[in-house]
C-alpha cells in the first residue's frame, strides 16, 4: 500500500511515528525485564457516547488496516530515534524489524456500535500491540466520529443527497480522511479531490462567488460557465439579487438548467420562492442545492422545503459539534509469563471517577426483538450463548499480521445503511437522548 493513499504526503514512508513517545518508552522498559513478548489482549472502546447521541458508527477501519501495514522502523526514523535518544540501542535493534504478527478482530466498518462495544480488538506480544495504540485510536475515534454525524445527517436528510464540502474547514489530511468516513455515514459525494483519487469516492463541483465577482456581470458570468460546463450545470444565485440572478440563469442556460444554488440567507423561505421562480419561468425540472453552515438540525428544519440536495462542510468535518468519540485502548487480559502457552489473566484499571473497565477478552452480539429491532448490545467473556451465536459481532480483520478482511468502501457505506435500518426508530430523533440499546454484560 502506498503512503498516499492512507492520505499521507509521498515522502512519509511509514505509520510508525504516529504515535506517542510514552510507548516506546515502555516498550524499552518492557523488553529490559522480559514481560515484552507476554501475549496481551487490547481492546478498543468507549465509555459513554457523545452527549445527545443515541448510536455511534464505526469509522476508519479501513484506514486502520493499512495504517498496521504501513507501521514500519525504517532507517530514517531509526535514526530520528537514535539522535533523539528516545530509546536506547536494544530497543532500536528490535524496532528495526518490527512487523505485526499477531490478530486482530473488531466490528466491521460502518457498523453501529455503543459504550462499551469491544470495537476493535488486537492480540499478539505486549510489544508488537502496545505501539499501535496511538495510530488505532487518532484513526477510530476521528474517522467514527465524522461518521456519526455523516449518519444523523444523512437520516435527516431522508432520500435527497448530500454532498461533503468541508476540506476547505479543516487539516489538508483530516479532509481526505473526512470523506471517507461521511461516504460510509451516507454522504453521496465530495468536492475533495484527494478524496475521490484516493477513495474512488465521486466528486461533484461548479463555482464559487470569486467566479461571477471575476465577470463585469452575473450574466456575463453565468453564460460562460454555461457555455463551457453545459446547461446541467449548477449555478450560484445569490451573489447579488436571487430572483434577479434565478430570472438571468434560466434565460441563459434554458428550462434544462441543471441546478440552482442558494448560500445564505433564511433557506426555508429563499427555496420556496426559488422555487415557485423556477416553476413559473418553466425550469420545473431544475433543481435546488442549499449550503451554508448547515448541520443535521438545519437539514432537519428543511424537511418541509423544497431543497434537492445539501452541501454540508464545517459542521461535518468537525463532527457537528462531538469531533471525537473518546475511544481508548486498553489492555484487558494478559498471560502470565512469556510462555506461548501461558493463559491468559484478565486486567483492568480501578480507579474513581469514571474511568474503569472491565477485564477479559470479549465478544460482543446484539440480541433483537421478537420483529428483528436491536434491543440490547450484549458483551461478555465467557462462552456465547447459543442464542447469540449467529448475532456475534466482531469479524477476523488481520490473522497472523495479514489482513484478511479488506473491502470495497462501498461494503460499508452499505452496511451503515443495513445497520441504522436495524435499530429502533427513536435511534434517528435528534432530540438529546441515552444510547437507543442498553450494554448489557454476562
Amino acid at each position: 500500500m502506498n503512503p498516499a493513499d492512507l492520505g499521507l504526503p509521498v515522502d512519509v514512508p511509514s505509520t510508525a511515528l504516529f504515535t506517542d513517545h510514552y510507548e516506546l518508552t515502555m516498550l524499552q522498559a518492557a523488553l529490559a525485564n522480559g514481560t515484552a513478548d507476554r501475549r496481551s489482549v487490547f481492546e478498543v472502546f468507549t465509555r459513554r457516547l457523545p452527549e445527545g447521541r443515541r448510536y455511534g458508527v464505526v469509522g476508519g477501519t479501513g484506514r486502520v488496516l493499512d495504517a498496521v501495514e504501513n507501521f514500519r522502523f525504517d532507517t530514517a526514523v531509526l535514526e530520528f530515534l537514535r539522535e533523539r535518544a528516545v530509546v536506547d540501542m536494544r530497543t532500536l535493534d528490535w524496532l528495526s524489524s518490527y512487523r505485526f504478527s499477531g490478530d486482530i478482530w473488531g466490528y466491521p466498518e460502518g457498523e453501529a456500535y455503543f459504550p462499551g462495544s469491544p470495537v476493535l480488538r488486537v492480540e499478539g506480544s505486549f510489544a508488537e500491540c502496545v505501539l499501535l495504540e496511538t495510530v488505532i485510536l487518532s484513526i477510530l475515534n476521528h474517522d467514527s466520529a465524522i461518521a456519526a454525524a455523516a449518519s444523523r445527517m444523512a437520516s435527516a436528510a431522508g432520500d435527497r443527497p448530500l454532498i461533503e464540502m468541508g476540506a476547505r474547514r479543516t487539516h489538508e489530511l483530516s479532509a481526505v480522511a473526512a470523506s471517507r468516513a461521511a461516504y460510509v455515514g451516507g454522504f453521496a459525494s465530495t468536492s475533495d479531490l484527494a478524496a475521490g483519487f484516493r477513495y474512488g469516492i465521486p466528486t461533484v463541483g461548479t463555482s464559487a462567488h470569486a467566479f461571477t465577482l471575476l465577470h463585469d456581470s452575473e450574466r456575463d458570468a453565468f453564460t460562460a460557465q454555461v457555455a463551457s460546463l453545459g446547461r446541467g450545470t449548477t449555478l450560484l444565485v445569490d451573489t447579488y439579487d436571487v430572483a434577479e440572478a434565478v430570472r438571468a440563469a434560466v434565460d441563459i442556460a434554458g428550462p434544462e438548467l441543471g441546478a440552482v444554488r442558494i448560500d445564505s440567507g433564511d433557506l426555508l423561505l429563499v427555496a420556496h420562492r426559488v422555487r415557485q421562480q423556477l416553476d413559473e419561468l418553466g425550469a420545473t425540472g431544475t433543481r435546488i442545492v442549499v449550503t451554508s453552515d448547515l448541520d443535521e438540525y438545519a437539514i432537519a428544519s428543511l424537511a418541509a422545503a423544497p431543497v434537492d440536495a445539501y452541501g454540508v462542510g464545517t459542521q461535518l468535518v468537525t463532527g457537528s459539534g462531538h469531533p471525537t468519540c473518546s475511544m481508548v485502548y486498553k489492555l484487558v487480559a494478559r498471560a502470565e509469563s512469556a510462555d506461548p502457552k501461558a493463559p491468559l489473566v484478565p486486567v483492568a484499571k480501578k480507579a474513581t471517577g469514571g474511568k474503569t473497565s472491565i477485564g477479559g477478552r470479549k465478544w460482543a452480539a446484539r440480541r433483537l426483538d421478537a420483529d428483528g429491532v436491536a434491543e440490547a448490545e450484549v458483551v461478555g467473556t465467557g462462552p456465547v450463548p447459543a442464542a447469540l451465536a449467529g448475532r456475534q459481532l466482531l469479524v477476523q480483520l488481520v490473522k497472523g499480521g495479514e489482513v484478511v478482511a479488506r473491502e470495497p468502501l462501498e461494503a460499508a457505506r452499505n452496511r451503515h445503511r443495513a445497520a441504522r435500518a436495524g435499530l429502533p426508530i427513536s435511534a434517528t430523533q435528534l432530540s438529546r437522548g441515552e444510547a437507543v440499546i442498553p450494554t448489557e454484560y454476562v
